[in-house]
């Protein structure tokens, strides 16, 4: 019997940098675990924290490009153009709207200080700081270089 899903399974750039991107998430988790001396699982879901599955995704996507497609093919340079992009967005404007939500949460606690409020704070982990970009990049790198 054909298996429909074998062409997925066997395309390595949809499978190696979504490994990728599983273990970052995980990574995260354990990383905030031993920062924090506490688990939260829901890390496991989140956009920020260290390393960046973004980047590591992006880069490991660009990596198996470079070496199945090679570095001369214009899939590779779309996949590094567009890992260039999602970087800068995580490490720039993704994190100055971290900062923005920090900076606004505690300006409500302030203001309610004393008093019930039911204002839902905005979430704050959304960005990154470049060396978690940094260490997603190397991370997607190598596993790609790893698994490819």
């Amino acid at each position: 019997m054909l298996n429909i899903f074998e062409p997925i399974y066997n395309n390595k750039a949809l499978v190696i940098p979504f490994i990728t991107w599983c273990v970052a998430q995980i990574l995260k988790v354990l990383i905030s675990s031993l920062k924090q001396r506490r688990l939260d699982l829901s890390l496991i879901v989140s956009s920020g924290g260290m390393p960046s599955s973004h980047a590591a995704l992006v880069c490991a996507l660009a990596t198996v490009i470079g070496i199945t497609d090679g570095i001369h093919s214009t899939t590779f340079a779309l996949s590094t153009f567009f890992a260039a992009i999602v970087m800068y967005d995580a490490a720039g404007v993704r994190w100055a709207v971290s900062r923005q939500a920090r900076i606004l949460n505690r300006m409500v606690d302030e203001f309610y200080m004393g008093k019930p409020h039911i204002e839902q704070h905005l979430i704050e982990l959304i960005g990154h700081t470049r060396i978690e970009v940094v260490a997603g990049a190397i991370f997607g790198v190598s596993i790609a270089l790893i698994l490819t």
